[in-house]
């Protein structure tokens, strides 16, 4: 068996975080495990040092979760990294099969499987296609969600795909990422601009502009509580202890985000008025959401 190293990024989630490290090491105890805990102020860190002693813990302050993952990359020993959200629960089946399959497919260089939220829907925020003007606009005026098995309506969840098989994406979340290490020659290291959200969209990106596969794994089946630590998802609006303030800034970075990947990828591809649109368009969403 290939070893793993798993990494994770933490704030403020200390309870969920236990409940985490508690499930990788009972399933697997051969694993690496990082936590980088980015200025947590609810006693994470001295959780982690008491009960989690072969835990690499690094104390961080909060510079955002690209920088935290670029910090465990320099600890990290494994074949494959699993980045991890504390709030997602993988089974040893899902380690096992997923290291399997990446070492039976030489150009696939990350893959996810499928997360389940808590009422048992699908987190399709693992099953994504790149924030395309088109697929940005289908989505937003959700009209994907009237034409959820659109090729043209719905490029933004891939929703034309047989979730039931394997299958390419362009892109999937950090709180469940297979990477073969081997990637990180080509990308080098995660764009500390991005603070938080667009990050991993960012990142398979540059996976895909290398030439590595992205592969969506429907067989292996994962936890994911679901925005724990930023606090805005309705997922886990009743376990989340962020605080108003950590809710307001993470609204006001989800179309930060967006703008500094559209400018970095997008801007000089599409016409100007397109770009107008787009930028437009999310400045608006931004007033929206606070």
């Amino acid at each position: 068996m290939k070893k793993i190293s798993v990494i994770i990024v933490n704030y403020n989630t200390k309870d969920i975080l236990k409940q985490c490290l508690t499930n990788l090491l009972n399933i697997m105890s051969s694993l690496q495990i990082i936590v980088v805990d980015n200025g947590s102020n609810d006693g994470s860190y001295n959780m982690l040092k008491k009960d989690f002693p072969n835990v690499v813990a690094i104390k961080s302050k909060n510079q955002g979760i690209a920088k935290g993952y670029n910090k465990a990359l320099k600890k990290a020993q494994g074949d494959y990294y699993l980045f991890l959200g504390t709030d997602a629960f993988p089974t040893k089946k899902s380690l096992v099969g997923i290291v399997t399959y990446m070492e039976n497919h030489s150009n696939v260089g990350v893959c996810t499987a499928k997360l389940v939220l808590r009422d048992g829907t699908l987190d399709m925020d693992a099953h994504r296609g790149f924030p395309t003007p088109l697929a940005a606009i289908t989505h937003f005026s959700r009209l994907n969600r009237l034409f959820p098995h659109s090729k043209f309506f719905n490029k933004y969840f891939l929703g034309y795909k047989n979730m039931a098989k394997p299958h390419q994406i362009d892109l999937c979340i950090s709180h469940f990422m297979f990477v073969k290490n081997k990637v990180f020659n080509d990308v080098k290291m995660w764009d500390e601009d991005f603070f938080v959200f667009g990050e991993d969209v960012d990142f398979c990106y540059r996976v895909k502009q290398n030439g590595w596969k992205i592969m969506y794994l429907p067989q292996f089946e994962v936890l994911h509580l679901k925005g724990v630590s930023v606090g805005i998802r309705k997922s886990s609006g009743d376990i989340t202890t962020a605080s108003k303030k950590t809710k307001s800034n993470m609204r006001k970075h989800t179309t930060l985000a967006m703008e500094l990947f559209y400018k970095k990828h997008y801007q000089n591809k599409y016409p100007k008025i397109i770009t107008l649109l787009i930028l437009f368009g999310i400045k608006v969403l931004s007033w929206l959401r606070v």
